[in-house]
Formats: C-alpha cells, sequence, structure tokens
C-alpha cells in the first residue's frame, strides 16, 4: 500500500451570533423534523439555552422529547441510555444543547438509532471495537455548544469512558459530523470560570496537537475514500485554522476566564473552539489527547473545584493539558519549526530562538497558561503517583487513532517518561 495522495476538508455549516438559539426550530423544521430528539444535562437543562431552543422548537409546531440525563463526560453505559431513548423515540432529527459531552452523546444515538449494528463495538475504534463506518447518512444534527471549547459541533468525532477498561475510546468518522452548529454567545454568558479555565485549555491543545501532527502524506493510502480516516494529519487547510485559533486563545482565553462578563473575549473563544474543530477535526490530534484518556478514566476521587459533579472527575480539558507541556518537549525534536510557530501563535518571541530549544519554549508557553489559570500543578494534584503510571501507559496505548500520528513515534517507555515528566507541572 502507497501513501496517501489526498486530504479531505469535512466540517460542519456554522452560524454565529448573538440570539441564534432562537433560530434552531425553523432550521430542524426547513430540515424536514417533524420529531426531535433534544439531548442535554441536568445543570444546562436548568439553564437559558435549552429553555430558548424548546421554545423556538415550539413555535414552529414540532414535536419533541426532552433527554436531560447526559452525563459529563460519558460512559458507555450512558451512551447506552441514550440511544436506547432514541432507538424507542422514532425521532427524525436531533438536537444537542450542552458541551462537548451532549454533542458526542447525541452523535451517538443518532447512529446508533439509524444503524443499529450487529454488535455495539462494531463501529468503536480499534483496537477496542472495529472501527466500521456508518452505513450511510445519518439524520439532521443541530448542535448547539454551551462550552467554548470541545469543537465538537464542527467535528465527526465521540469520545466515551469505557470504565472496565479505565480508558477512553470513541467513534470517529466524517457521517457524525453535526448538520449545523449554532455559535450563540449568549449561551456562554454563565460559564463557570473553572469551566471557561478547563475548556479554554482544550483549544489550545487541539490547536497545537493538529498544526504538529504528521503531515497527511506520510499516512497510508486507504483502499476507498469512505475509510480515509478523520484523524488525517497536518494539511495546508488545518494549518490555517489551527494557527488562527491559538492566536485567539492568546488574546481572549484569560480574559474570557478572570471576567465572565466579557462578552467579547466570551464569544471569540467560542469561535476559537470551532476554528481549533475545524483543525483537528481534519488533521486530528495526538499524544496529549491520547494521554489524557486513561487520566480522565482512572480518577479515583479528585473533584475539580467550580464544577457542578457529584462524581469523581477530571474534566477533559485538564486531563489533556497537564500532559501537555511534557508531551511537546518529546515531540519537538521531529518537527521544531512547527512547534516554535505554534509558541509565536500563542505569543512568545521565537525571533532568537534555535530548533533545539522549541520543546522548552512551547511548553513553557503552555505552563504560564495553566499557572494564570489556577490548573492542577501536574498529575501529582490530580492524584496520581508514579507506582500508576505502567496502567497510564496500560491506557494510553490502544488510541492507536490519535498516537498513529504523533509526529514522533511514543511506545511503552517513552509514554512512561512523558508521563513521570508531567507528574509535576512546574
Amino acid at each position: 500500500m502507497g501513501k496517501e495522495i489526498a486530504f479531505e476538508l469535512a466540517t460542519s455549516n456554522l452560524r454565529f451570533g448573538r440570539g441564534v438559539t432562537r433560530e434552531v426550530g425553523m432550521d430542524l423544521a426547513d430540515l424536514g423534523a417533524r420529531r426531535v430528539m433534544v439531548l442535554t444535562d441536568p445543570v444546562v437543562a436548568r439553564l437559558a439555552p435549552v429553555a430558548t431552543a424548546l421554545e423556538s422548537l415550539e413555535r414552529e409546531g414540532l414535536d419533541y422529547a426532552l433527554f436531560d440525563r447526559v452525563r459529563t463526560e460519558p460512559t458507555l453505559v450512558s451512551w447506552q441510555e441514550a440511544i436506547a431513548f432514541a432507538s424507542e423515540g422514532d425521532f427524525d432529527a436531533y438536537l444537542a444543547v450542552g458541551g462537548g459531552s451532549t454533542i458526542d452523546t447525541a452523535k451517538a444515538a443518532n447512529l446508533y438509532a439509524t444503524y443499529p449494528p450487529g454488535d455495539f463495538f462494531d463501529y468503536v475504534n480499534p483496537p477496542i471495537g472495529r472501527g466500521l463506518p456508518p452505513p450511510g447518512p445519518l439524520k439532521p444534527l443541530v448542535a448547539v455548544p454551551t462550552t467554548a471549547g470541545t469543537g465538537s459541533e464542527t467535528t465527526g468525532v465521540a469520545i466515551f469512558d469505557h470504565v472496565a477498561m479505565h480508558a477512553k475510546t470513541g467513534i470517529a468518522h466524517r457521517r457524525l459530523k453535526p448538520t449545523l452548529g449554532i455559535l450563540d454567545p449568549e449561551n456562554i454568558r454563565t460559564l463557570p470560570p473553572a469551566v471557561a479555565a478547563a475548556t479554554g485549555l482544550d483549544v489550545l491543545s487541539h490547536a497545537v496537537e493538529s498544526y504538529t501532527a504528521i503531515p497527511y502524506q506520510e499516512r497510508p493510502l486507504p483502499e476507498r475514500p469512505v475509510l480515509r480516516p478523520a484523524y488525517q494529519g497536518s494539511n495546508p487547510i488545518s494549518d490555517v485554522w489551527a494557527l488562527e485559533a491559538l492566536r485567539m486563545v492568546a488574546r481572549y482565553l484569560v480574559r474570557a476566564v478572570e471576567d465572565p462578563d466579557d462578552e467579547e473575549a466570551r464569544g471569540q473563544m467560542l469561535l476559537a473552539a470551532a476554528y481549533a474543530g475545524m483543525g483537528f477535526g481534519n488533521a486530528g490530534v495526538h499524544l496529549p489527547h491520547g494521554m489524557s484518556y486513561p487520566v480522565s478514566g482512572m480518577v479515583r476521587d479528585w473533584r475539580p473545584p467550580g464544577y457542578a459533579v457529584q462524581h469523581p472527575l477530571i474534566p477533559h480539558g485538564v486531563s489533556v493539558i497537564l500532559n501537555a507541556p511534557a508531551a511537546f518537549r518529546f515531540t519537538a525534536a521531529a518537527s521544531p519549526e512547527r512547534h516554535l510557530k505554534a509558541a509565536e501563535a500563542l505569543g512568545a518571541d521565537v525571533s532568537r530562538a534555535d530548533g533545539a530549544d522549541a520543546g522548552r519554549i512551547l511548553a513553557d508557553c503552555i505552563t504560564d497558561f495553566m499557572k494564570r489559570l489556577g490548573v492542577p500543578n501536574g498529575l501529582e494534584a490530580v492524584g496520581y503517583r508514579r507506582q500508576d503510571i505502567p496502567a497510564l501507559v496500560e491506557g494510553t496505548l490502544p488510541q492507536r487513532r490519535v498516537l498513529s500520528i504523533s509526529p514522533r513515534p511514543a511506545g511503552p517507555e517513552e509514554l512512561a517518561q512523558i508521563f513521570e515528566e508531567a507528574m509535576r507541572a512546574w
């Protein structure tokens, strides 16, 4: 099999503007919807974005049923509960109002209710599942993010926690992409600062990882276009979105966290999340995300300040950024120019930098954001110890989809060293 000859841009339609949530009923009606499954989580269900969306459906006379039991950081069980609701509801469209957990759950509900597989893991990424592509187009899905981070409204990726394996996995295919992403700055006005910080740091890592991923030409050529992966490596189009997302993070992230009333900063971070989503949704993410999945999945009793959760939780953006400085110090040797360019986009002065310093400069830049935003100082601060490293490595190795596009290959020994360095960030 030869090397890849093409890259493909695929993304959701996006609409940005204050108050556009009030238009979702018209959008779904125009898409031919008659009965809509509305997904959200128990916290967002009580807030204005859901009320606004439901009022919009009612104005158009659309029948709907509300599923408000999405779990923050979804599990296999919580996915299956939503899928059962979707399968029994005779829905012809979906509306997700919430963070990445809600949008990912909606993608899964849509896929499994539309094309029930012979086995649940048929669609799940290898090696845990078979990685089969969806047999055809899915039903319309409108995604209304209420956080500024995951970019799930732009991507064909959905992630869940496989509790039995103490690791995260998911499904990735272009057909999972929402039909329309609604970017409404009004929906993140009440986002708690801690959540704004974690999701904003996810934006940062999304963009750096997609920009520094292996070039698309280094992947194998698929047998058929439909088998071309969602994560195809860095390419000229994803590079544009990733770098601009980093520039926006540099300008607006700290402002958006420190002053929730800064409407400009919050709106721009919502856009930055979508920009980064268009970057990584086509290029992919690599080591920081691959390593984050066992960090989230193996959490013992740590609960993040500022989050309204009743169970131990390491927010996704936190689990990613805790690994990022050490991971980028490791990968920089493979593409120092790109690592320096990413650091420059984040505000670092690289005019006199040497390629050998690229990893340190980028890592220091990210660490500065972590300090400013009150992120725990490394994996030790969220309950991990060095004796956990073998299990963390074991939980990372199945993440072939992302490990395969790391600019520098990382096997068990390399991953163990990166986790060792990530125990303390500074």
